[in-house]
């Protein structure tokens, strides 16, 4: 983009949304990794407010979910944290925290990479007005244990070239995992950054869950 006779450089931000019930390595793994492979200025994450797609748990309150991802992030100076969906009183979609965001920047000035898992893209279908997601950033599929890269062929023909397939290291760390460990006493450590297991103790989160 050009101003004034300048080249400005269009920043690329990279977006990690998610429940963060808790933030854990493997999350911030891949915040990480795409920062790097895509050559990022920095990343966004966004706990999302009222999960629409996890109505049938409790989830933790969204303070608690925003504090354990500020207490994650605090240490590296490319990640950022938003409130974004935690203050919006009705439920959470992708697409409308998208469009939201663009409002923050000049026009023409970024370029989004929403970062997920691949298990997620691969059902990127049943995602609120996913055909408009093309036109607000590029899809980053983080790989996870048991599925296919080349699952995403089946997508529709809109987000050819608009997914980046992207590789990591796996870490089979997932939040449910964490949340069952920590009700049946198990140990923890070393799946997540140790000032968000000290809140979790400190708060007495995911003990006795559903009892």
């Amino acid at each position: 983009m050009s101003f004034g006779g300048h080249v400005i450089r269009t920043r690329k931000i990279g977006i990690m949304g998610g429940t963060f019930d808790p933030i854990h390595y493997g999350h911030l793994l891949a915040a990480e990794e795409s920062f790097f492979a895509l050559d990022l200025d920095e990343v966004i994450f966004v706990p999302t407010g009222k999960p629409p797609h996890k109505k049938m748990r409790r989830v933790s309150s969204t303070e608690d979910r925003y504090t354990m991802t500020l207490l994650a992030t605090l240490d590296n100076p490319h990640f950022k944290v938003s409130r974004i969906e935690i203050d919006r009183n009705e439920s959470s979609h992708t697409v409308d925290t998208l469009r939201e965001m663009r409002h923050w920047y000049a026009p023409d000035s970024i370029q989004f990479f929403f970062i997920t898992g691949l298990d997620a893209v691969l059902d990127i279908t049943t995602w609120k007005e996913y055909t408009a997601l093309p036109s607000l950033c590029n899809i980053v599929a983080v790989n996870r244990p048991g599925y296919q890269v080349g699952k995403l062929e089946q997508l529709p023909e809109i987000f050819k070239g608009n997914i980046v397939p992207l590789e990591i290291p796996l870490l089979s760390i997932s939040s449910t995992e964490i949340r069952r460990r920590i009700e049946s006493g198990k140990n923890v450590r070393y799946l997540m950054p140790e000032l968000v297991e000290r809140y979790i103790y400190k708060k007495g989160l995911y003990k006795r869950i559903g009892r």
